[in-house]
C-alpha cells in the first residue's frame, strides 16, 4: 500500500464522530429517506423495499474501502454499517422498522440481527406483514445460460417470497475477465417465466439453458461475487454491485458443498501436443517457423491460463482482449516479431474451431474481430507504453510518481525508467514536446469560433457558457482557456455530437470532466476536487459522464480511453499538471544516467 494510501485510511479512522453526526441528521433531518422508504412500502411487490436496503448496505460494506479507491464523498458513502443502522434505531418510526427488518435479513451479521430484533420486539407490529417473515423465503430452482464460446455464464436463481410473491436473480459471471460477477439484477417475475422471455428474445442454437442443482448454484456465485468485491477497478453497473446484499441474501439460503465453475485443464505436454497438431494441419503448416511457433506458445499461454480457459474456442471479446491489451502489455519483444501474431491467430481459429466443429458464423464472426483490431494492435506495437511492472501498476490507477521509489534490479530499472519517460510523453504529444515542456500558466484565451458549422454555434454556445460559469466559479481561468480549447476542437472536428439530442449540462460536464482528468483534477493525492461537486454544479447529481466523454473525444479525434485519460498536447494541461510532468520527467531522467 502506498503511503498516500495509508495516509487516507488514517484520516478515515479518526472521523467518528463526524459520521455519527451525519447518520443521525440522515434520518431526522432527511425526510427524503422515510419518503423513499414509504413509497417502496406502498409498492404491492417486496423487492421494491428489498433493493431499496441492499443499495444501503452496499454503499455502507466495508468491501468498498479497496486501498487504491478514492474515499466516496456524499454524506451516506461516509457511513459505516453500524453507524447507519445505529441512526435507524435512534428514530422510532414505522419507516425505520422496515428498514431494520429488512436490513436483520440482508446484513448476513448474527450479531446485528439480534441487536435489530431486540429494538423491534419493543416497537409496534411491523407493516406489511411479510417484513416479520422474511426468513420463511426459499430458492427453489436454479437454471444456468451459457454459450459454447465460454466468454460467460448466467445464473438464474427463482426464490418465493412470504405471501406467494416471486423474484429471480440475474448473475452474469464473466469469465474472461476472471470468473467474477460483470453484472447482476433481480425481477419481480418468476424464474419460469425469465428463462421463457430468455429464451424468446435470444433465439440463439449456441446458447442454451440448464438447470442445475442449487448447491452448485451457490458455489458458482458466491465464487463470482467474492472475486467481484476485491476487484479493481470495480466492475459496476445499474444495478450491480447495489443489489449484491440481495443477491447474498437469496444464496446465503442455498445448500452449501456444491460445484462452481471448472476451468479446463491443459497441462505442457498436451499443450505441445495442440502446436504440433496445428502446425501440422492445412491452417498451420505454412507459419511453422521460430517465430510463429514462439507466438502461438504465448497465445496458448494467454488462452489457457486466462479469460475461461480453452484454447479451442475463441470469440471476439477474446480476440480483443488478446490484441488490445493482453499481447502489447505482456510479451516484451521487438514490433515485426508482434506483428505477425494477428495472421498466427486467425489460422488458428479456424483451425480450432475446425477441431471442436463449431459453427462456420462464430468462426467468421471470430476472424471479422480479428480484422477489425488489428490496425490499432499493429499501431500500438509500435508506439511508447507501459509493460511490466509499469504496466501493472497503470492497471492498477498507481500515479507513476508512485513507481520512481519502487526496488527494482539494475536492469530492470533501467528499462521501466525509459519506458516511463515514453509514457509520460504520451500526456504532452511525444519525446520533442517532453523536453520542451514548460511550466508557464495558460493564457487567458477567448473561445475560437473559426471552422465551427453554423448549424451547431447556438449549441456549443449554451455549452460554452455553461463551462466557462463552472470555471469561474470552482476552477480558474486555466482550466477555462483549457476546456475552451477541447470544446473549439471537438466542434470544428466533430461538429455531429452537438447535433444530437441530449441536455447541453451533460455535455459541459463531460467536457470539464474530461479536462479534468487529464489535469489530475480529481486525485487526492493532490488535494483535487471531488467529481461528485462537479455534477452537483451541473445538476447531475451522482450520475457518471464517463460515457458521453468518449464520445466527445472520439468526436475531437482524441484518444476515447476515459481510464487512462490523455489529451495528447501541452494545450490542454494546466501550469500544475505539467509541472508534475516535468518533475517526473527529470526524476527518471536522473535514475536512467545512474543507471547507465
Amino acid at each position: 500500500m502506498s503511503k498516500t494510501n495509508r495516509r487516507r485510511n488514517a484520516k478515515k479512522s479518526r472521523r467518528p464522530a463526524r459520521r455519527t453526526t451525519r447518520a443521525r441528521q440522515h434520518t431526522s433531518d432527511g425526510p427524503d429517506l422515510l419518503a423513499d422508504v414509504r413509497r417502496a412500502i406502498a409498492d404491492p411487490h417486496p423487492l421494491s423495499v428489498l433493493t431499496f436496503v441492499s443499495t444501503l448496505l452496499c454503499v455502507t460494506d466495508s468491501r468498498r474501502n479497496h486501498p487504491f479507491a478514492e474515499p466516496d464523498t456524499p454524506d451516506l458513502a461516509a457511513l459505516t454499517r453500524e453507524e447507519l443502522v445505529g441512526s435507524f434505531l435512534d428514530v422510532p418510526a414505522p419507516e425505520t422498522s422496515a428498514l431494520l427488518a429488512v436490513i436483520a435479513e440482508l446484513a448476513g451479521d448474527d450479531l446485528l440481527r439480534a441487536r435489530i430484533r431486540r429494538e423491534l420486539a419493543a416497537r409496534p407490529k411491523l407493516e406489511p406483514a411479510w417484513l416479520a417473515q422474511l426468513s420463511e423465503t426459499s430458492t427453489y430452482r436454479a437454471v444456468r445460460m451459457s454459450h459454447v464460446l465460454g466468454d460467460g455464464d448466467s445464473i438464474l436463481l427463482g426464490a418465493r417470497l412470504p405471501g406467494g410473491c416471486e423474484l429471480t436473480c440475474v448473475v452474469y459471471i464473466d469469465h474472461n475477465l476472471g470468473t467474477l460477477v460483470k453484472d447482476a439484477f433481480v425481477v419481480p417475475e418468476s424464474i419460469a417465466t425469465m428463462v421463457a422471455e430468455f429464451r424468446r428474445v435470444t433465439e440463439d442454437p449456441d446458447t442454451r439453458w440448464d438447470d442445475i442443482s442449487l448447491a452448485d448454484a451457490r458455489a458458482w456465485v458466491d465464487a463470482a461475487v467474492e472475486l467481484a468485491a476485491i476487484t479493481f477497478p470495480p466492475l459496476e453497473t445499474e444495478t450491480w454491485p447495489a443489489c449484491r446484499a440481495l443477491v447474498e441474501w437469496i444464496t446465503r439460503g442455498l445448500p452449501a458443498g456444491g460445484t462452481g465453475y471448472q476451468r479446463p485443464q491443459w497441462d505442457s505436454t498436451a499443450l505441445s501436443g495442440l502446436a504440433d497438431q496445428f502446425f501440422a494441419s492445412s491452417d498451420g503448416a505454412r507459419l511453422d517457423d521460430s517465430d510463429h511457433r514462439g507466438l502461438l506458445e504465448s497465445v496458448l499461454w494467454y488462452a489457457t491460463e486466462y479469460g475461461p480457459g480453452d484454447p479451442l474456442r475463441w470469440s471476439p471479446v477474446k480476440v480483443e482482449i488478446l490484441l488490445d491489451d493482453w499481447i502489447p502489455r505482456k510479451i516484451v519483444a521487438p514490433a515485426d516479431y508482434l506483428a505477425k501474431a494477428p495472421e498466427l491467430l486467425r489460422a488458428f481459429v479456424r483451425f480450432a474451431h475446425e477441431e471442436v466443429e463449431l459453427r462456420s458464423d462464430l468462426t467468421d464472426e471470430t476472424l471479422a474481430a480479428i480484422n477489425a483490431w488489428e490496425p490499432q494492435y499493429q499501431q500500438t506495437i509500435r508506439s511508447p507504453r507501459p509493460q511490466g511492472p509499469a504496466a501493472l501498476f497503470a492497471a492498477l490507477g498507481l500515479d507513476t510518481e508512485d513507481m520512481a521509489d519502487m526496488p527494482f534490479g539494475p536492469e530492470e530499472s533501467e528499462n521501466f525508467d525509459h519506458s516511463m519517460l515514453d509514457w509520460l510523453a504520451l500526456d504532452v504529444g511525444g519525446p520533442i514536446q517532453l523536453e520542451r515542456l514548460d511550466d508557464d500558466p495558460l493564457p487567458d484565451k477567448p473561445f475560437r469560433w473559426e471552422c465551427i458549422p453554423d448549424d451547431v454555434t447556438a449549441r456549443v454556445h449554451e455549452v460554452l457558457v455553461l463551462i466557462d460559469r463552472c470555471c469561474e466559479e470552482m476552477l480558474d481561468f486555466e482550466y477555462r482557456t483549457a476546456c475552451r480549447r477541447v470544446l473549439a476542437r471537438v466542434a470544428s472536428q466533430g461538429p455531429e455530437v452537438f447535433r444530437r439530442k441530449g441536455r447541453a449540462e451533460t455535455a459541459a460536464a463531460a467536457l470539464v470532466w474530461t479536462v479534468g482528468k487529464a489535469n489530475d483534477l480529481f486525485e487526492q493525492r493532490t488535494g483535487g476536487m471531488q467529481v461528485s461537486d462537479l455534477m452537483n454544479h451541473f445538476g447531475l447529481g451522482q450520475s457518471s459522464v464517463a460515457q458521453r466523454a468518449a464520445t466527445i473525444l472520439r468526436a475531437g479525434g482524441f484518444h476515447d480511453d476515459t481510464y487512462y485519460l490523455r489529451l495528447g498536447a501541452p494545450d490542454y494541461l494546466v501550469a500544475a499538471r505539467r509541472r508534475r510532468i516535468i518533475t517526473m520527467r527529470d526524476r527518471y531522467r536522473q535514475l536512467a544516467e545512474e543507471m547507465a
